[in-house]
């Protein structure tokens, strides 16, 4: 009986003294830019966790996912940690780039994740120019409607002016680009221009542009919007209207050249500002944009 207590004690003693072992795997069958990472933690004897994604961003979740927006290798580490007791692990992965053109519009509300679409190559490609030039760098959206819209890119914006924004841009336009399948759904990004007889072609303006909110849409409407256009809305966009909402009046007459893929309710944030005169923020809304590499 006694050997069978010294025997048992020994052992818990054994195992209070054995370290912790850190131990991970990645789940996320891809690895690419804006696409969530699970991390399964696979540590034994461990009370507490310490990651360190290689980006920046660490976690002290036990299994946490985490979402790379930049391309490249990463050496991520996890500590595994019991009291003063620890082990690490270190894993390198490759983060792939997206398959599309995507920006990040960072703002004190949140970041948006913009996915540009390769249908309208021109306002695409014109938009990152801007961006890789650091244009848009400080800029304000200087026009906020809620349940509208959110405008932004009038390089007058900068700094402390406040007044006669809105006509400000590159010194050029660019060619109207509708496309049948990009609509003024929530969350899409499109180019604000001159309206009335002075711009018969529509072409858009050359920085300008505009981000949807909306509100969900009476069928009614849409069918309306059908009987006096040449639009012919698929099934799938008008149940999107009519449940995520947007402002499909603007279909055909102002181009989207992409959307929000994340950050949808930093859309909402921004929307919900007091604004003045002109539908002018009261506080100034300033964004950052960084090309996703």
């Amino acid at each position: 009986m006694r050997l069978f207590i010294f025997i048992t004690t020994l052992a818990v003693i054994l195992t209070s003294c054995a370290k912790p072992i850190a131990d991970f795997s990645i789940q996320s069958e891809k690895k690419k830019v804006t696409v969530p990472q699970q991390f399964e933690n696979k540590s034994k004897k461990a009370t507490a966790y310490e990651w360190d994604f290689g980006d920046g961003n660490k976690s002290t979740e036990p299994s946490p996912r985490h979402t790379y927006y930049h391309s490249g290798h990463y050496n991520v580490t996890l500590k595994a940690m019991d009291g003063k007791r620890k082990t690490i692990k270190n894993m390198d992965i490759v983060i792939e780039p997206s398959t599309h053109c995507l920006v990040l519009i960072e703002t004190e509300f949140g970041n948006m994740l913009v996915e540009l679409s390769d249908a309208t190559p021109l306002h695409r490609d014109n938009f990152l120019k801007l961006v890789e030039q650091g244009y848009y760098d400080g800029l304000a959206f200087h026009r906020v409607i809620n349940h509208f819209m959110i405008q932004g890119g009038d390089p007058n914006s900068k700094g402390d002016n406040t007044q006669g924004l809105g006509s400000g841009g590159p010194g050029y336009t660019i060619p109207a680009e509708f496309v049948d399948t990009l609509y003024h759904l929530k969350g899409a990004i499109a180019a604000a221009r001159m309206g009335g007889p002075s711009n018969p072609e529509k072409r858009s303006s050359g920085s300008q542009f505009y981000i949807v909110q909306g509100q969900p849409v009476d069928p009614a409407y849409l069918d309306a919007k059908e009987a006096s256009s040449n639009i012919k809305y698929p099934t799938s966009i008008k149940e999107a209207y009519e449940t995520i909402g947007g402002t499909p009046h603007l279909d055909g007459e102002y181009t989207v050249f992409g959307k929000v893929i994340e950050g949808l309710d930093v859309i909402d944030k921004i929307a919900a500002q007091q604004t003045g005169p002109g539908d002018r923020p009261v506080k100034p809304i300033r964004m950052k944009i960084i090309t996703i590499k």
